[in-house]
């Protein structure tokens, strides 16, 4: 199965943070193909760079190490993923849930989320 990460998924699973559900935790230590996109890599980045998460540095090789530990392919944005923003009703004003959500639905993957509002969206949610 394939699915897409959410942000925070991607770095509670990192931390073995209790919060994951332990359905997010099978499937992050399964044989599921889970990419994480780049809007993830560059939320990180910004987060890291402003002092709001603690993160070795620099954060953009930490980040290419745990991806390949953890056999994590990284989701391109692609110009289809975009253009699905155009169509998304305004539940979710974070603009990077926003293109997790737009990728979701352009390549038919669930996203591993405990975010609620994902929920509002014609998208499969994994939690």
């Amino acid at each position: 199965m394939k699915a897409l990460l959410d942000t925070h998924a991607f770095l509670w699973a990192l931390a073995g943070d209790a919060r994951m559900s332990r359905r997010a935790r099978d499937i992050f230590a399964g044989p599921a193909d889970l990419s994480l996109s780049m809007a993830s890599i560059w939320e990180i980045l910004i987060k890291v760079q402003s002092g709001k998460l603690p993160f070795p540095r620099p954060a953009g090789p930490y980040v290419l190490r745990k991806l390949a530990e953890n056999r994590i392919e990284h989701l391109p944005i692609t110009l289809d993923h975009l253009l699905a923003l155009d169509r998304l009703p305004p539940h979710h004003r974070d603009p990077f849930d926003r293109m997790l959500i737009a990728q979701s639905m352009e390549e038919d993957w669930p996203i591993v989320t405990a975010d609620p509002m994902f929920k509002q969206y014609p998208i499969r949610v994994i939690w």
